[in-house]
């Protein structure tokens, strides 16, 4: 008995001299204690809560090099690696974990679109759903702040930018040829069908190191990573038809749409202002098909094809039997991403795109043939060291050759081309000190083989969270771009122009409610001039042109206070000179109004099953040179006025009748002047103005989706 009590003595002697004790005190970084922390050491089930003090205390048998980890909600997660020896009276301080909802988010110059983003000024859904977009993505941008309304061109204009000043990238790789071709004086659209993006990013300024050649604004499209379920979606519509259909298969799926748009039966209904040799028809499809590894790395490849013909004489001042343009136009773009994440928090992602852009012109009795390619490679590395610390760095090569065969019975033949490579680098890291104030610092670096010229832009912004609600943010950066295929086509001897950006930001978001007030100052260098009415071979070409630009935007939507209504109001007030061109003097661009308004809303009637939409888009005149009277760009056409409505009605869950027009009240909306080229009798230049092709256009569209669960649709909001 006694040996038995003496085992027993000594093993529980043995037991107790095993154990160690961890303890310590857990605070926040006001050094006031944390309640109900979650303490314990890794890999086993030794552990505790610290009490109202902050304090903890508890043993473990185990030996040598443990983690001691200590997690609580809203804060970041805390872990020690060390001896377990070591962990007694440890003095631990908790950060507030910067990825929470609540947190500053770094946004100046940017609206973010999607499901995921933290705070959404659009989502994808509202490009089909404005009424004013006619379904074309970029029409919905045109309701944004920062946007100038061109109606007769269709492109982006930002803040006092060109179009081509604006560039597009599907995730993460160039898209060269974005938008489809057209006549002058008719608006384009985006190639590409809203349905097959998850999110659009689109900055205004200030953006990312990533993105370069752009001076004004970057588009950010970013295809569905996964395809849930598999639906087919059939289009009947009064311009043609399409048909998009999502199969998966395991870890595959692949979605395909496709669409025929032909105008001639509509143009035979409702003729507009031109004559149509051969009205618009064009041919798209484009296809997604994606794959994920067990490892959840991620392939996703992208291909579009399009093809539009059409042949017109426009009626114009300078020409007896009219001004005839002619296209036919095939353009293929390709896009191939990998993605894959790594340990320790590294991911990996790599791209390339790929374009080619050929174009058949008429215009009047000269041939022009374009053809472009161009492909973009590109790489990052991405590591996250904590919450609070993440870099990504990556390079990347664009290449372009572009070739030009110009036939004329009076001018001759000439062939005109250049190849253009461009290679990039950039490195950002984006600092986060608390969930109040946040920090990304950026370079980007290029070098362009055809101007044989080196440039480094720097890129800051910084977020300060003032409340529960609002934030100031503020960001600069340098951008570089290379002329564009009309200038480097005829001349390369260039430099690359340049703008740097100055952008405040204010931001309060409460309860479906965004109200956005932001304020910017951009300075141009190093624009394009020239001698001439447009760029010619002979053209004396320089450097030698400057600009700015300055204004404020405002954003306010609401999806509160009106029920079942959903509205946003958009107001930029811009102010831009510019010297370049042919410009003798600096002078406000043609391009651009003082003021442009936006105002969206939509409206569900549950007893209809309908929601029914309404924008209206104003811009005060646009400036132009009337020659009757001294000075350039001296005048200023009337504002601009366009009201437009739409209705989408739920015939059955699937099915859906929609309808709309533009410019419903017919306002005769004027965009400039064509003036004669030389005087009449009394030395008066006669003129003509410059009007849509027709005043309203009327879209009438039956979408049926079809899919076993018998609930999706196209306008799934519905």
């Amino acid at each position: 008995m006694k040996q038995v009590l003496l085992i027993v003595c000594f093993l529980t002697y043995t037991l107790v001299i095993a154990q160690t004790t961890i303890s310590g005190r857990v605070t926040d970084a006001k050094g006031i204690p944390i309640e109900g922390a979650n303490v314990y050491l890794e890999g086993t089930y030794d552990g505790t809560s610290s009490d109202e003090k902050g304090n903890f205390s508890f043993t473990t048998s185990e030996k040598g090099l443990q983690t001691l980890t200590l997690s609580f909600i809203s804060f970041e997660t805390y872990t020690k690696t060390a001896d377990v020896a070591t962990f007694k009276n440890v003095k631990i301080l908790l950060h507030e974990d910067v990825n929470t909802l609540d947190a500053v988010i770094i946004n100046a110059g940017t609206f973010e679109a999607g499901d995921n983003a933290k705070v959404t000024a659009l989502k994808p859904l509202d490009v089909v759903t404005t009424a004013s977009a006619l379904g074309d993505f970029v029409g919905a941008l045109q309701t944004l702040p920062g946007t100038s309304s061109v109606s007769e061109d269709g492109r982006l204009f930002v803040r006092g930018g060109e179009a081509g000043e604006t560039q597009v990238f599907i995730d993460g790789i160039r898209v060269f040829t974005p938008y489809s071709p057209s006549a002058p004086n008719i608006p384009t659209r985006g190639r590409f069908s809203p349905f097959l993006f998850k999110g659009i990013t689109f900055s205004t300024g200030g953006y990312s190191a990533e993105y370069g050649q752009a001076l004004s604004s970057v588009l950010l499209l970013n295809t569905n990573d996964e395809a849930i379920k598999e639906k087919t979606d059939v289009s009947l519509m009064t311009v043609g038809l399409g048909v998009g259909n999502t199969q998966v298969f395991g870890k595959n799926s692949l979605s395909v749409n496709t669409s025929y748009i032909n105008l001639a039966p509509y143009q035979e209904l409702f003729p507009d202002r031109n004559t149509w040799k051969k009205p618009i028809q064009s041919l798209n499809g484009e296809a997604v098909y994606r794959f994920r590894f067990k490892n959840e790395s991620l392939l996703k490849f992208y291909g579009a094809y399009s093809y539009a013909d059409f042949d017109l004489i426009q009626e114009n001042i300078n020409y007896e039997n009219g001004f005839r343009f002619g296209l036919k136009n095939r353009n293929l773009y390709f896009n191939g991403t990998y993605k894959q994440h790594f340990a320790d928090n590294w991911t990996v992602t790599g791209g390339v795109s790929f374009t080619n852009d050929n174009s058949k012109i008429n215009i009047v009795d000269d041939k022009v043939v374009d053809n472009e390619n161009s492909a973009h490679v590109k790489a990052t590395l991405k590591k996250r060291f904590s919450n609070r610390f993440k870099l990504n760095v990556g390079a990347e090569y664009f290449m372009t050759n572009f070739s030009e065969d110009y036939t004329s019975e009076i001018n001759g033949n000439a062939t005109y081309g250049f190849d253009n490579n461009i290679f990039g680098s950039f490195a950002e890291a984006a600092i986060f000190f608390s969930k109040k104030l946040g920090t990304k610092i950026g370079l980007r670096m290029e070098n362009s083989e055809l101007l044989r010229e080196f440039t480094i832009s720097p890129r800051a912004s910084i977020a300060y969270k003032s409340g529960e609600n609002a934030q100031f943010s503020f960001a600069y950066g340098r951008f570089y771009q290379n002329p564009e295929n009309e200038y480097l086509k005829f001349n390369t001897q260039f430099k690359a122009a340049h703008t740097s950006h100055f952008i405040a930001n204010y931001q309060y978001v409460k309860n479906k409610q965004i109200l956005r007030i932001e304020g910017y100052y951009k300075k141009y260098q190093d624009l394009v001039k020239y001698d001439t009415d447009t760029p010619l071979p002979y053209s004396n070409f320089s450097n030698s042109g400057e600009g700015f630009s300055k204004g404020i935007d405002v954003f306010w939507r609401d999806n509160k206070n009106i029920k079942n209504t959903d509205y946003w109001i958009s107001y930029s007030l811009l102010d831009t000179e510019r010297d370049y061109k042919n410009y003798p003097v600096k002078a406000r661009p043609n391009f651009a109004s003082t003021h442009n308004l936006s105002v969206v809303a939509k409206h569900w009637i549950p007893d209809w099953k309908s929601q029914v939409g309404m924008s209206y888009n104003f811009a005060s005149g646009r400036s132009y040179t009337n020659p009757n009277k001294g000075g350039f760009l001296n005048e200023k056409t009337k504002n601009y006025h366009s009201v437009s409505v739409n209705w989408a009605y739920l015939i059955s869950q699937q099915k859906i009748l929609y309808f709309s027009i533009n410019n419903v009240l017919g306002t005769q909306n004027v965009f400039g002047y064509n003036y004669k080229n030389t005087p009449n009798s009394e030395g008066f230049f006669n003129r003509q103005a410059i009007i849509p092709s027709v005043d309203s256009f009327f879209f009438v569209g039956f979408f049926w989706t079809i899919s076993d669960d018998k609930k999706e649709n196209q306008l799934n909001n519905l």
